[in-house]
Formats: structure tokens, C-alpha cells, sequence
């Protein structure tokens, strides 16, 4: 992914590129690479836009089955409240675990990953730090 968007902005020459929230991860990989490699290109971040049950809006959320798609606004509001209690201050253990099971017997089958993680390096945390704030940009 970070190679085509290097070529993207290589090609393009391009100034500013707007990358959306909902995928934090990719936001972060392409915010360094940029910067890395001095390509000149500010990357602005663009809030997550939401459906009104609280799952962010997707062309991969599009394909959810019908099945899925009735359980996710429950997933939503179990990874808000999470982020909740983590800005309270719970440690982030407590929480994920918590998250975790929630998640199952809202019906999903599978959780693959649930995790507490920095925003400027992407390592595990596990508390919030205190001027931090739990952002959940891939629900």
C-alpha cells in the first residue's frame, strides 16, 4: 500500500492528501513514509463519517451480509464505551478483556484483534496516557 501511494505522490505531485481516520493504521503508515521520505506531501487527516447507528461509513461495510450488518451497531457502541473508561483511566486490560467478550456475545463469532496503541508509534499501551484520548477510528 505505502509503495502506491509513493508513486501517487510522486507522479501527482501533489501538495496535501486527505486520508480518512477510519483506517488509523494505514493513516499512520502513509503520515511516515511521507515524512521519511521527504516527499513534501502534508497528509491531513479526515474524521471517520458515521451511519446513524454508529457504524462508520464504508464501501467495505457495504458488503456486510445482512446478518453482520445488524450486529454492528452493537460493536460500535461496545468500542465506544471502552473508549470511554479508557479516558477515565482503566487500564487498558481490564477494558480490552471486557471489550473483548462483549464483542463475542454481541453474536460475532471471531475477534482478531482489540488493542491499546500509541498513536505516534503504533506500540501497545496499557493505560491512556494523560493528555491522550481513546480515538476509535477503525470501528
Amino acid at each position: 500500500m505505502a509503495t502506491v501511494v509513493a508513486k501517487l505522490f510522486l507522479h501527482t505531485g501533489a501538495d496535501l492528501a486527505f486520508f480518512g481516520e477510519k483506517d488509523f493504521q494505514q493513516l499512520h503508515v502513509v503520515r511516515r513514509m511521507a515524512r521519511d521520505l521527504d516527499l513534501g506531501v502534508e497528509i491531513v487527516a479526515c474524521p471517520t463519517v458515521r451511519e446513524e447507528d454508529g457504524l462508520a461509513m464504508s464501501s467495505r461495510n457495504l458488503r456486510l451480509s445482512a446478518e453482520h450488518r445488524r450486529a454492528t451497531p452493537r460493536l460500535a457502541s461496545v468500542l465506544f464505551e471502552a473508549a470511554e473508561r479508557l479516558s477515565a483511566g482503566a487500564p487498558a486490560e481490564d477494558v480490552l478483556t471486557e471489550a473483548w467478550q462483549a464483542i463475542l456475545a454481541a453474536g460475532y463469532t471471531q475477534v482478531e484483534y482489540l488493542e491499546l496503541r500509541d498513536e505516534e508509534d503504533i506500540e501497545p499501551m496499557q493505560t491512556l496516557k494523560p493528555d491522550g484520548a481513546a480515538d476509535l477510528a477503525t470501528i
